[in-house]
């Protein structure tokens, strides 16, 4: 089923079921709490000269979603949202915030990705800063049923190593609480993650899943590493057709990519929306999700990223589907029970989209 120009857009987008497995907890915030929250923690955004006091300020400063000229210069906007999230009342709020913006655009399912060792310079544990987003994201399941939200712990590659061991011990503490995952992020080029390999074999030996960035601003060598460190999801991965062989290896392992479209164009991993290799992944085997990565500093949201999707790729229904079904496929949800209960959800909405796009095409 083509996706026609009159129904490429609108409710049945809307309605569809939709699952966020790659973003991050620092780069999502909305951004009126920011302000909020630097309003109520005394904290001045930006120079003191020229503080940032009003959406309009925080747009001329940041212009959230705009191309960057780097990954290193698409990350700049940390340093306004770090300042804001060193106590638990803050970490708690933007987990639960990020949690039921997800669930209002239809998602089911939810992996918020942060580094806790960031968010410690108000004098908070590590373990203090984990319990109080595994309280929020807590808070928002009983709220917005049926979402069901996880945690994934983020080292960040360029650091000392110790910090990622130290990460993954964290991790490995409450993962009967909902953390399911460890990640490394940061900048690719020189740091790969051979170099925390001590950490990321004491997560393989204790059966936690390693999902690392990788192909975003580095190219197949570091989707390599990833792999030879025993990634079972990679973080972006555009530039995997960039090796055809590696490429036929992740179709045989069936390693699903964690595709965020707008961060993609925006960090110049790739030159324009046109040019994603998304749908292209999918046609050749790939499993591929569709995913936010920092809803604030890329300004998107999940049905903005599936309507930039289908207006500009032209997927059929039947590959968006597919793509939205991949990523709860690919989710680190562990019960079972709630895998099922989930299942069924996402079927029942499909039906329900379906219908709205044939009704839309009739009309």
């Amino acid at each position: 089923m083509e996706l026609s120009a009159e129904a490429s857009s609108g409710s049945w987008i809307e309605a569809l079921p939709k699952t966020d497995l790659h973003v991050h907890l620092d780069g999502s915030l909305r951004p009126e709490t920011l302000l909020e929250l630097a309003q109520q923690q005394g904290v001045v955004l930006g120079d003191a000269a020229a503080p940032v006091r009003t959406l309009a300020d925080l747009e001329r400063v940041l212009a959230p979603g705009r191309v960057c000229e780097s990954l290193v210069d698409y990350l700049r906007a940390f340093d306004f949202t770090l300042r804001v999230l060193q106590q638990p009342e803050a970490l708690a709020r933007v987990a639960y915030e990020l949690a039921e913006d997800t669930w209002r655009e239809g998602g089911i399912y939810l992996e918020v990705r942060f580094a806790p060792f960031l968010h410690t310079q108000a004098e908070l544990s590590e373990d203090a800063v984990v319990e109080a987003v595994l309280a929020g994201l807590a808070r928002a399941e009983l709220d917005f049923a049926p979402l069901r939200a996880r945690l994934i712990i983020c080292g960040l590659r360029h650091l000392d190593p110790e910090v990622t061991l130290r990460m993954v011990r964290l991790a490995l503490r409450y993962r009967e609480a909902g953390v399911v995952a460890i990640d490394l992020a940061g900048p690719e080029a020189g740091f790969g993650p051979e170099l925390h390999h001590e950490a990321l074999a004491l997560a393989r030996t204790e059966r936690l899943a390693i999902t690392l960035h990788a192909g975003e601003a580095a190219g197949p060598t570091s989707i390599r590493a990833a792999l030879a460190e025993g990634a079972s999801r990679l973080g972006h991965g555009c530039r995997l057709r960039e090796d055809e062989a590696l490429l036929a290896e992740v179709v045989a392992a069936k390693i699903p990519l964690e595709c965020c479209l707008l961060s993609n164009v925006q960090t110049r991993a790739v030159t324009a929306l046109a040019d994603h290799p998304i749908l292209d992944y999918q046609r050749q085997g790939v499993v591929v999700t569709l995913n936010t990565d920092n809803r604030f500093v890329t300004k998107t949201t999940l049905t903005a990223e599936l309507e930039r999707l289908v207006g500009t790729l032209r997927p059929s229904f039947e590959e968006i589907t597919t793509l939205l079904r991949a990523g709860l496929q690919a989710a680190f949800l562990s019960d079972i029970h709630q895998r099922a209960e989930l299942e069924a959800v996402f079927e029942s909405r499909v039906h329900l989209a379906r219908n709205l796009y044939e009704a839309q095409l009739r009309a």
